[in-house]
């Protein structure tokens, strides 16, 4: 009999209940296809990983959303900080200008401007 089954074919209390437990914080459906070799990888790192190929994708959502927006609050930061000019504690013009030149082309050279 496979594991988490009671006659073979009903899902056991257990898995129902886990289930259940997952798909009431999931609120939309996603149906998304995948060339062979993506599907690959996510499926060699649910089995790798013991999850599910769903939980995966999840993940790599996840991954890449929280880096894009870490990355917008550096850049913020970083701007608000050149934006601030020179005080008689802080550091001298020249310093200030230096700083937002290289802020300048870091940006172009991402494609921020």
């Amino acid at each position: 009999m496979p594991s988490g089954t009671d006659s073979g074919s009903v899902p056991c209390a257990m898995h129902m209940h886990v289930y259940a437990q997952d798909m009431s914080v999931m609120e939309k459906r996603l149906q998304l296809l995948l060339d062979a070799q993506r599907y690959e990888l996510v499926s060699a790192e649910a089995a790798r990983s013991g999850r599910s190929v769903a939980s995966v994708i999840r993940e790599a959502i996840d991954v890449r959303f929280e880096r894009a927006e870490a990355q917008a609050r550096r850049s913020a930061a970083l701007g608000e900080f050149l934006a601030l000019g020179p005080d008689e504690d802080g550091p001298e013009e020249d310093v200030v200008a230096e700083l937002h030149r290289e802020f300048e082309d870091h940006l172009s050279r991402k494609g921020g401007r």
